[in-house]
């Protein structure tokens, strides 16, 4: 019987001549980085496994990171790999966004254990060491390193950006696969620079009147304070982002006392501005085109808002021209449609830190 793993392989045979002709798109992406997780070890020792990973090294820009929303199975051609070649020094692609750079990492490092294969283990060092580099001395990262300007250097929390990158420097200084031949004095930095994420996250939790809140999904990268994004990403408090900030602070071993006034204070945050009662409603409006509206229900879960005002906890909708609308029937279809206005994660916030709780109320023997 053929594994998943093998049964991918053939999948992506089957398709990438078809992606290869300008059909590379982020949903394509966003598969590919689901599926590496899911490769067994029997993957990455096939002819198609390496043939994907030279696409990775084609694609690994001068500075150890990578471009984002790229389909690395595509079949190239020789036209191809000449034009990305020459795009190797355009280093202000060079991301985190959109869980770039850390899943070709985690890729690349598959295809060094199951190969030994030199050139692949240089390509995870310098991938790390991207990570490293673009950290700032406050602790944060940009989402694109190293572009000068634009909202793209501030600290990311958006999209988990950071967050990602710090869960996958844990799992190198914690040796666990595949990241165990990386040198020791790496993994060293690599502690160092998860340490100094912690005291960022910590430092960037927002204050109201004095009390400990939420995040802002991304913070200005100086004076660390909510800020701007894209046009319809304003300064708030982010029902999504802050979940997974809340969710990696509970998984620390040992949490300091400031870390645990910071758990306390977003999960009470979480369980202030929860909303009961209402669910999404599709239907197919004038245009003949699928929409959705928010309706009231009494048997639904609790849903969290994207972004909620900084100063009320009031929850926000905008569309492109940046105006705030506190009705997400009030913006655009476009908008209304292509962002996740509404998210559940926070259950699973107040679902974790129920076990957290007993865990550090526990006495230990």
């Amino acid at each position: 019987m053929c594994s998943k793993s093998l049964i991918l392989a053939l999948l992506f045979i089957a398709i990438a001549p078809v992606i290869s002709k300008g059909q590379d798109t982020k949903m394509v992406y966003k598969k590919w980085h689901k599926d590496v997780r899911e490769y067994t070890s029997d993957f990455f020792s096939t002819p198609e496994a390496e043939r994907i990973a030279n696409n990775l090294m084609l694609y690994q820009q001068t500075t150890g990171g990578w471009p984002k929303n790229i389909y690395f199975p595509a079949q190239l051609t020789e036209e191809d790999k000449v034009k990305i070649l020459s795009s190797k020094n355009d280093v202000n692609e060079s991301t985190i966004d959109n869980s770039a750079t850390t899943t070709e990492i985690r890729y690349m490092a598959n295809m060094y254990c199951a190969t030994k294969k030199s050139d692949y283990e240089k390509s995870v060092i310098a991938g790390i060491n991207y990570l490293l580099e673009a950290q700032y001395d406050n602790g944060g990262w940009p989402q694109f390193y190293p572009r000068p300007t634009g909202y793209y250097t501030q600290i990311t929390f958006n999209d988990n950006a950071m967050i990602n990158v710090m869960r996958q420097l844990r799992e190198i200084y914690e040796n666990k696969a595949p990241f165990k031949f990386i040198p020791e004095s790496l993994k060293e930095k690599a502690k160092i620079a998860f340490d100094k994420g912690i005291e960022c996250i910590l430092n960037c939790q927002v204050k109201q009147n004095g009390k400990l809140t939420a995040w802002c999904a991304q913070h200005d990268k100086v004076t660390l304070e909510p800020c701007k994004a894209r046009a319809y990403e304003l300064p708030s408090l982010s029902g999504a982002e802050s979940a997974d900030i809340v969710l990696l602070l509970m998984s620390l071993p040992n949490p300091s006392e400031r870390v645990k006034t910071s758990i306390e204070s977003a999960v009470k945050w979480f369980c202030e501005v929860k909303i009961d009662g209402l669910q999404r409603e599709s239907f197919i409006n004038a245009d003949g085109k699928k929409d959705y509206k928010m309706v009231k229900s009494d048997l639904s879960p609790s849903l969290w808002a994207r972004f909620y005002e900084l100063c009320t906890n009031r929850p926000f909708f905008s569309d492109r021209d940046g105006i705030v609308k506190y009705d997400i029937s009030q913006i655009g279809y476009e908008r209304r449609n292509g962002y996740s206005w509404y998210n559940n994660s926070g259950n699973k916030v107040l679902s974790e830190y129920e076990k957290w709780k007993k865990k550090i109320e526990s006495p230990k023997l």
